[in-house]
């Protein structure tokens, strides 16, 4: 399963009065796992950005001065989400941003080419997902990273691809997917809501496979003596609907 996990910045809270995208981050998760691939990009909104937004993300008017425009880099994105599962927090949000700014390079290109985004993409709001786990007790990315004992200690201002990657290990600890192989002592301490603690430690995608210890001729005797019980009991063994599977080598 192909997911992308996704956060923007704008330029103030509603498209509808004129706001536009200043920045998109995304990562790619497929399987539960992490990918590497992600995709960030600044955007000149082709307008002010509010000074409320501004304390908020820390983006100014001149640090997007000379982006390209949403026009620019629309294929782009479009090819990166197309057909994932978005897991966005808030996504009301971010997704009436892209679909706003998909709706302006339709009227620009005149013609009907990318978007709606729910149109073509899975949508899966993690604020939602917290609120019904966590009811009546905050919610936001922070406080999730909390009690998912995330770190996001390099967390000052908000940031699309800071916040997207955060949120991709908050969603992994939120669905119960492990993503630390540890032995340590306190790795196994019960978090807020008894959701084990989640220590994230990133696995590279080119690790060695693990190991596969085959039974010893003992073993093996003993599993054949357990399946001529089940049939001679049962009548049936469901192993047996396997075929020939065997897993030691051709000399035993």
């Amino acid at each position: 399963m192909r997911q992308i996990v996704l956060d923007t910045e704008t330029t103030g809270i509603d498209p509808k009065e004129g706001h536009r995208l200043i920045e998109i981050g995304a990562v790619e998760v497929i399987n539960r796992r992490l990918t590497g691939r992600s995709y960030h990009q600044y955007i000149n909104p082709e307008r002010s950005i509010e000074a409320e937004a501004v304390q908020i993300h820390g983006i100014t008017d001149e640090r997007v001065a000379n982006e390209p425009r949403f026009a620019e880099i629309a294929d782009a994105f479009w090819e990166f989400i197309l057909g994932a599962e978005l897991v966005i927090h808030n996504a009301a949000f971010d997704v009436g941003f892209i679909d706003h700014e998909f709706q302006l390079l339709r009227a620009l290109r005149g013609e009907p080419v990318l978007g709606p985004v729910a149109d073509h993409c899975g949508i899966l709001d993690t604020l939602k997902m917290a609120r019904d786990r966590h009811p009546g007790q905050r919610n936001s990315l922070d406080a999730l990273c909390k009690r998912y004992e995330i770190d996001n200690g390099h967390r000052v201002l908000h940031g699309a691809l800071l916040d997207a990657e955060i949120l991709a290990d908050v969603y992994l600890a939120m669905t119960g997917g492990q993503t630390a192989l540890t032995l340590d002592a306190d790795a196994g301490e019960a978090a807020e809501g008894g959701v084990a603690a989640s220590r994230i430690r990133r696995l590279a995608a080119d690790r060695p496979r693990l190991a596969v210890p085959l039974p010893s001729d003992e073993e093996w005797a003993a599993h054949q003596a357990k399946l001529a019980s089940i049939r001679e009991t049962a009548g049936e063994c469901r192993w047996d609907a396997m075929g020939d599977w065997n897993p030691r080598p051709a000399e035993h």
